[in-house]
């Protein structure tokens, strides 16, 4: 499974995943966020109106199918 670190060490790539999921954050917002993963769950909630708990499971869930993602990607280019 991916992390948040993992997540954030190609930001610009994953702001446009998480943009496209979660179409309602903004980017000039994102880069505040960037480190930052409770904080990055508190705007989602903000942005989507979620409870914090939702966010959560949600940050949870893109993690998750982002690390699908990494897997096949690797798995495809034979790595």
């Amino acid at each position: 499974m991916m992390n948040w670190t993992d997540l954030t060490n190609d930001w610009n790539a994953a702001c446009e995943r998480a943009k496209r999921r979660f179409p309602n954050l903004r980017d000039k917002d994102m880069m505040r966020v960037l480190k930052d993963r409770k904080g990055f769950e508190a705007y989602l909630a903000e942005r989507h109106q979620l409870t914090m708990n939702e966010a959560h499971e949600e940050v949870e869930d893109f993690l998750f199918t982002e690390g699908l993602n990494r897997e096949f990607s690797r798995s495809a280019l034979g790595k």
